[in-house]
């Protein structure tokens, strides 16, 4: 290290005021790599949400001071960066774009905390420099990992993505780029596929230093089914593009072909401890009601073009249905309650949690105060928050804060669930596929557009009566749409 170079320490920051310590879920840089200010050094995990720590300065990435996992409270030393004097002095304002190793959860990305200049430690001179061809670049390798959805995709048009523009994270191409490369009538012939035997390629492996042994060979575990059949959806609630498949990595079985090794991730981690948690503290029971959305769907085919024209977003069953939910909690505000062993404690405050999948978990962004919002309001909201849900784009504040969970299973075309309560709320509602159906009305059979709606409650709050008034009310809701009725 020559003598105008200083060491920046990297401390853990405060990601939200609640918080007093982070999880180091994985080290995007390693001892020896160049760094760039901005660039993401680390992924922390929160009870909340994943973030991405970016580092303030340019320098090099001289040690680590926590391991991948471990829990750090905030304040603490987690790594040191090298830093030439005139970086020091004047730090690079290029931000360099977010990167990635690896297929990574919902990330947000949060301000670093340095505490500027630390004393050189004695063994720092004495540790050789990595080699320069362990440093990798930041950007690049998220562009030729695919998703098997976007692999399906350009197999379908004969697209070779190496011509299509990347837009997502480190520059990663996604299904929308695919389609919109298609729509600008641009063409690239797919090269023919070698004749094999082995499973369609997987997305590539998360690059590593060339120092580093070679991985196992990885393939996915779904793989995506290609059947001209699917290109139609003739169920489940409105979609604006196809449900992702999952993406995920595996290593080679002990030894046998017959099984295979899956690290859990740490967003898995926290899944899996809250649904432990839910599922061992509240004594969950359910039900489910019927309810006819056949004036409802008449309503949303007549006002979607000019929705999409006013607001540049798709109106979606799921705003009307949400909106049905929130004025029955408006009427029974008991469903708007957690448990307290010695009291029930009501929210005044309706704030929706809105289940959003992505490509390896489930989020839970938060729509705050959803009964002062009107159909189109509560578009809005959902259209943003799984934006920023599926571009990792998430902050611990949408996170926070929920009182009631709505849930669309029914865009895959589900038509009956028994969903797990987000703990610690007292339920958890889902919209199940509308299916045409043959129904008796007036001693005549007619054919409407059905749905169910499920509940799961919490019994210790919630009992069959009022579970059952508040469904009613739902449905009464639902039914109750006209095509006079307003979205704003």
């Amino acid at each position: 290290m020559s003598d105008n170079t200083t060491l920046t320490d990297v401390i853990m920051p405060q990601l939200a005021e609640s918080l007093v310590s982070a999880t180091i879920g994985k080290w995007l840089k390693q001892p020896g790599d160049p760094i760039e200010q901005y660039e993401p050094i680390c992924e922390l995990i929160t009870d909340k949400v994943n973030a991405e720590l970016p580092a303030t300065v340019d320098g090099t990435l001289v040690e680590l001071l926590a391991e991948e996992g471990q829990t750090v409270s905030v304040g603490e030393i987690i790594a040191r960066i090298a830093v030439a004097g005139s970086a020091a002095a004047a730090p690079s304002p290029a931000a360099q774009p977010q990167a990635a190793a690896g297929d990574r959860p919902a990330t947000a990305a949060v301000p670093a905390a340095v505490s500027g200049t630390a004393p050189q430690p004695p063994h720092a001179a004495a540790r050789p420099a990595a080699p320069a061809a362990a440093a990798y670049d930041a950007a690049a390798p998220m562009r030729s990992r695919y998703s098997p959805a976007v692999q399906t995709l350009a197999a379908e048009h004969g697209i070779s993505l190496a011509a299509v523009p990347g837009t997502g994270l480190g520059g990663r191409i996604t299904r929308k780029d695919v389609l919109t490369f298609l729509a600008s009538g641009a063409s690239a012939v797919q090269p023919p596929a070698p004749a094999a035997t082995a499973p369609a390629a997987a997305p590539a492996a998360a690059p590593v230093p060339d120092s580093a042994p070679a991985p196992a060979a990885l393939q996915p575990v779904f793989q995506p089914v290609h059947d001209v059949h699917q290109q139609v959806r003739n169920s489940g609630l409105h979609l604006s593009e196809s449900p992702k498949i999952p993406t995920i990595e595996i290593e080679g079985g002990r030894g046998s072909s017959s099984e295979y090794l899956i690290d859990v991730t740490p967003i898995r981690n926290t899944i899996a401890t809250r649904m432990r948690q839910s599922v061992s503290e509240i004594p969950h029971a359910w039900t489910m009601i019927e309810v006819d959305v056949t004036n409802m769907v008449v309503l949303r085919n007549k006002l979607k073009d000019e929705f999409k024209r006013k607001e540049g977003i798709n109106l979606t069953y799921l705003a009307f249905l949400m909106k049905a939910v929130v004025s029955a909690i408006k009427d029974y505000p008991i469903m708007n309650s957690v448990w307290a062993v010695d009291k029930i404690i009501v929210k005044r405050d309706i704030n929706i949690s809105l289940a959003v999948g992505t490509e390896d978990s489930v989020m839970t962004p938060v729509i705050k105060k959803a009964d002062q919002k009107n159909v189109a309001g509560l578009a809005r909201e959902i259209d943003e928050l799984a934006l920023k849900t599926r571009e990792g784009k998430l902050r611990l504040d949408d996170m926070q804060g929920g009182t009631f969970t709505v849930n669309n299973t029914g865009s895959f075309g589900s038509i009956l669930s028994y969903p797990i309560i987000n703990y610690p709320q007292a339920a958890i509602v889902t919209f199940e596929s509308i299916v045409k159906k043959p129904v008796v009305i007036n001693d005549m059979i007619a054919v409407r557009s059905m749905a169910n709606i499920c509940l799961s409650l919490d019994h210790r709050i919630l009992d069959g009566v009022i579970s059952g008034r508040f469904l009613q009310r739902v449905k009464d809701n639902v039914e109750g749409y006209t095509p006079d009725t307003k979205l704003y």
